[in-house]
């Protein structure tokens, strides 16, 4: 139902480890599972300690874009930080939806540091029974 977007999220990931944080241009990625449950497709992301006014969610034409800001706890000069090992800054994820998912629809949740996006799967998409024609159920016209 998606297909990844970044080929190049490892290299990303190891640039930022071997510069350090806050060096490498690039917004990171968030951790993401994407499962069907039912009649809609579930996607769900890692935000863990992002308010939800830090969090912008797009979606134009099929492209669902995430968006998350995690800002430092304390803005006081008076605090001094002693170990800083959790990532700050501007996360985003791009995902491609396939058609077959109506994006009009898609509610979003954000529960315990996950943001979980419910989207439907169109009426089109679903699995159907097809009526087989044959000579016993046609109607002989005679003319």
């Amino acid at each position: 139902m998606l297909m990844r977007t970044d080929p190049f999220r490892e290299l990303d990931r190891l640039a930022q480890q071997l510069m350090g944080p806050g060096t490498w241009s690039r917004p990171s990625a968030m951790a993401m599972d994407a499962y069907r449950e039912g009649e809609e497709y579930v996607v769900a992301f890692d935000l863990p300690g992002v308010s939800t006014e830090a969090i912008d969610i797009d979606v134009e034409r099929n492209m669902l874009t995430v968006r998350a800001e995690r800002r430092p706890v304390t803005k006081s000069d008076d605090v001094q930080m002693e170990l800083s090992e959790r990532p700050l800054g501007v996360f985003s994820r791009q995902v491609v939806l396939a058609d077959t998912l109506d994006t009009e629809h898609i509610k979003a949740d954000y529960d315990a540091g996950v943001l979980t996006l419910r989207i439907p799967i169109t009426e089109r998409a679903k699995p159907r029974k097809i009526a087989i024609g044959g000579k016993s159920s046609r109607k002989e016209i005679s003319g």
